[in-house]
């Protein structure tokens, strides 16, 4: 796929900057960094649980931490996580604190460019969950992947397929190969009631596209040193270990480098196609704000 394809499988909004991401990283864990002089060093009113330098985790800063339902096991440990992590972030900003002059009102404002950020996000996130349109035609799709067709190359073999895995001590194996090639209604319900039945794993829908190597894995199948040669000569292979045996029949294949089957992708495609429609409703929220503001006179930019 291709890096157009891609950027819309990724999170649609602005990025924030490093220094909002180092933000977040310091003031992660819902402690707030404090790095003026006048702070007191202990609230005597409040129970400490943890301290770095003049810094104090208190218990009431640990509410939420452990959710109802939680054993008391679980809420130890991830407490004690919790204050740990804290330790660490402290230290951290103590040691920089050391080694680096910090402008106070520089990190200030760092930190509210990020409030401002995650407050526009919020508000975006809102705006499209109530207005994206989720529904994709099979129109739609067909387009996107007929203008896009470079962008579906397979990187691995695919098939269609019916697979079983048996226990080698399971009954009437010798049926298993007639069912399979079976196109009566009746013997595939036969053959899906005795996979249910007896078969380790199995997949019985050959109108699914599936990696080869995901169909065969955990079977001797799998150790095919030439793949693409054994898909080429092969419909039907029956093989056995020490536990089970194995039964594929492949009704289709497809190798890695040609262009992939439309229903291989169809799932792909329709996440693009709804995150274009995310990214066009983030771009037209922005622009009517602007516009309104604009109109409204809501804004002036002064020379």
């Amino acid at each position: 796929m291709s890096q157009d394809s891609g950027m819309y499988m990724k999170v649609f909004f602005k990025a924030l900057p490093f220094t909002g991401i180092f933000c977040i990283i310091l003031a992660g864990g819902c402690d707030l960094i404090k790095m003026k002089e006048d702070v007191p060093a202990v609230d005597e009113k409040r129970k400490a649980v943890a301290r770095v330098g003049d810094q104090y985790l208190y218990e009431d800063d640990l509410d939420g931490i452990a959710y109802e339902g939680m054993t008391a096991e679980d809420s130890t440990k991830r407490t004690r996580v919790f204050i740990n992590n804290w330790i660490r972030k402290q230290l951290l900003i103590q040691e920089a604190s050391t080694k680096i002059e910090f402008d106070e009102a520089e990190i200030e404002r760092k930190i509210l460019d990020y409030r401002y950020s995650l407050m526009g996000y919020e508000y975006q996130s809102y705006y499209i969950n109530e207005n994206l349109n989720t529904d994709v035609s099979d129109e739609e799709i067909q387009a996107y992947y007929d203008n896009n067709i470079d962008n579906f190359i397979l990187k691995q073999n695919i098939i269609r397929s019916k697979f079983i895995k048996l226990p080698n001590e399971a009954p009437r194996l010798n049926k298993v190969r007639s069912l399979l090639y079976s196109s009566r209604e009746k013997d595939a319900e036969e053959l899906n009631s005795y996979c249910l039945s007896f078969a380790a794993a199995y997949e019985l829908n050959d109108s699914i596209w599936m990696t080869f190597d995901e169909v065969v894995k955990n079977s001797p199948l799998a150790e095919i040193p030439n793949k693409v040669q054994f898909l080429r000569n092969n419909k039907y292979i029956e093989s056995k270990d020490d536990q089970f045996k194995y039964y594929l029949k492949i009704e289709e294949y497809r190798i890695s480098d040609n262009i992939s089957p439309i229903e291989f992708v169809r799932e792909d495609i329709r996440n693009i196609i709804i995150n274009k429609r995310k990214v066009e409703l983030a771009q037209q929220l922005e622009e009517n704000i602007y516009e309104s503001a604009k109109k409204n006179d809501g804004f002036e930019i002064y020379n």
